[in-house]
């Protein structure tokens, strides 16, 4: 920054406070928009090192589609009830076009698998972590063996030793994918897991498992739409839960009863 030119500066400091929004305007507005000429845009692009303003927004472009919440900043919609609507009607759009993909009889086969299981492992990594915890604790209720990955303080190859082919592993990858998932894939394959992947990784989608499931995770914003990602999972745990049979219900209402017991809620 000391080293540009004060229009050039100017022009640094909106591109930062808004990096998104060089994917979606013009040389010329975004020119407009700092208050500088259109060849101060042309100086600036080529000084951090890109042949033109197109090859700039472009790299914007590509590197927002990857989930990098910096490069999916623009300027904020002062409307909320505007910004309101525009949210909720893109989880209306996730939600349709994940569902309209969806197989409730692929949904039943990974139910099946589940209830089958010797031990449920759920995994995810970065946002994927989370969504991971929240299926293992609603399938939890019903299933007495459920572990949650990575596990804190334990190495892959510690993890993967207790690896079995009467297993499943539920993989939730979404967009810039730890390298991490992959070495999971490759371990819970050589121990001939039974496997399921939901989320918006392509690559990761495509691999050699049994089940996959594709969400739509488009977002208006900084942070992606995961509603979608949330969904599949509530649907695969409620399709499990109502599944389950009497040894499901038994571990229910065992579980409530020591609630009662000790207090707990």
């Amino acid at each position: 920054m000391p080293d540009l030119h004060p229009t050039e500066r100017r022009l640094a400091e909106t591109v930062l406070n808004f990096p998104g929004d060089m994917a979606g305007y013009t040389a010329s507005e975004v020119a407009e928009l700092a208050g500088v000429s259109n060849a101060t845009v042309s100086r600036f692009v080529r000084k951090i090192g890109y042949a033109s303003y197109e090859e700039a927004r472009r790299a914007v472009r590509d590197a927002g589609q990857t989930g990098a919440a910096l490069l999916r900043f623009g300027a904020a919609d002062a409307d909320a009830k505007h910004a309101m609507g525009t949210y909720l009607e893109q989880s209306h759009k996730n939600l349709d076009k994940t569902f309209e993909e969806l197989d409730i009889g692929t949904v039943d086969e990974v139910v099946a698998a589940l209830l089958a299981a010797r031990r449920v492992w759920l995994a995810g990594y970065r946002a994927g972590y989370p969504m991971a915890s929240y299926l293992a604790w609603q399938i939890g209720q019903v299933l007495p063996s459920v572990g949650v990955l990575p596990r804190p303080g334990e190495t892959l190859a510690e993890t993967a030793a207790s690896f079995s082919e009467q297993d499943v592993l539920i993989l939730l990858g979404l967009r810039r994918a730890s390298r991490s998932a992959y070495s999971l894939l490759d371990a819970a394959q050589g121990a001939n897991m039974q496997i399921a992947i939901i989320g918006d990784v392509a690559d990761l989608l495509a691999q050699p498992v049994r089940w996959s499931f594709a969400c739509s995770t488009v977002s208006t914003g900084p942070l992606l739409n995961h509603t979608s990602v949330i969904a599949v999972c509530n649907l695969i745990a409620t399709r499990t839960l109502e599944s389950s049979g009497s040894e499901g219900r038994k571990r229910m209402a065992d579980i409530e009863d020591l609630h009662d017991r000790i207090g707990e809620l």
